[in-house]
């Protein structure tokens, strides 16, 4: 019976000790980096996992961004339209008690005085701004939306314009982030400016005090709903928070588990693999001492 001696022993133990070492080079790596991918050849499946993870997680970052940016603003604005109406209800009660008709001229006069203030408030607040921008001039925010005018029958004039701005919350998900001024205080049969500036002229004359207070009192009623825009928005902004919030949170937990190394395994791989290395080394430093005769019967 013939004896058959492997000739390509040498070149499986050298295959064997090179697969060992990239092993251990790479258990060694994560080690150091606490990863498990470092490389693309690494796990290429893995890497172009991660790539659309971390796309994904900077968009929502810029999407939060737009939220806070834009929850600022929609509160700042909401606050100034509350400011409006309670201005408003004052002018109605104003206007109630100058229809009462108990009141002498000087008394209307001051009833008068105490109407122009109110709207010189609310044209204020009509112009508030936000991080530098008017937000009640629709898109010309570095526009002053509203100026005293004396050749205005309200006495002020808009000069902002009808647009509004929007900004995207989430993939696919814009809103508006801004009512013009001219929505808010007058539509087509409400001037929050010319109901004030018709109470100012029948309390200064004696006139239809009586129908210029209700003339206010429709004005208020028309900013009230006008300012609904404003909490539902931010209700929506909340929304829209709490789920990107909450989908970073997964995402990075995701990005986590495919990336962070398991330290426990990557030292159990070095402890196998210089285990196994040495005992290819041994194999090899053995085969190297035998002979020929090693391969043949002892009894002959």
């Amino acid at each position: 019976m013939g004896i058959r001696v492997s000739p390509d022993v040498y070149s499986v133990i050298l295959n064997g000790l090179q697969q060992n070492m990239q092993t251990d080079d790479q258990a060694l790596q994560q080690i150091a980096t606490g990863q498990k991918l470092n490389e693309l050849s690494d796990n290429p499946s893995a890497a172009a996992s991660l790539v659309t993870l971390r796309f994904q997680n900077d968009a929502d970052t810029q999407y939060l961004q737009n939220i806070s940016t834009l929850t600022g603003s929609m509160n700042v604005a909401d606050s100034a339209l509350s400011s409006v109406v309670e201005a408003l209800t004052t002018a109605q009660s104003v206007g109630v008690e100058g229809a009462g008709g108990t009141l002498n001229s000087s008394n209307l006069q001051a009833l008068a005085q105490q109407i122009q203030g109110i709207q010189q408030e609310i044209m204020g607040l009509a112009n508030t701004s936000y991080n530098g921008e008017y937000l009640f001039a629709g898109t010309a925010t570095s526009t002053q939306p509203y100026v005293a005018d004396s050749t205005s029958s309200s006495g002020i004039t808009y000069n902002g314009n009808d647009n509004t701005n929007s900004v995207e919350i989430s993939q696919g998900q814009a809103m508006p982030t801004n009512l013009p001024g001219s929505q808010i205080f007058s539509n087509s049969t409400n001037n929050v400016f010319q109901s004030l500036q018709d109470l100012y002229n029948a309390l200064t004359t004696n006139g239809n005090i009586s129908g210029a207070t209700a003339e206010v009192q429709s004005a208020l009623n028309y900013v009230s709903q006008q300012q609904t825009f404003y909490g539902n928005s931010v209700d929506r902004l909340q929304s829209a928070q709490t789920f990107l919030t909450q989908q970073q949170t997964q995402l990075t937990e995701t990005q986590s588990n495919m990336l962070d190394a398991n330290m426990a395994q990557t030292i159990s791989n070095i402890t196998q693999a210089q285990t196994t290395q040495q005992a290819l080394l041994d194999a090899g430093a053995n085969i190297s001492q035998l002979d020929l005769f090693d391969y043949l019967p002892t009894n002959y």
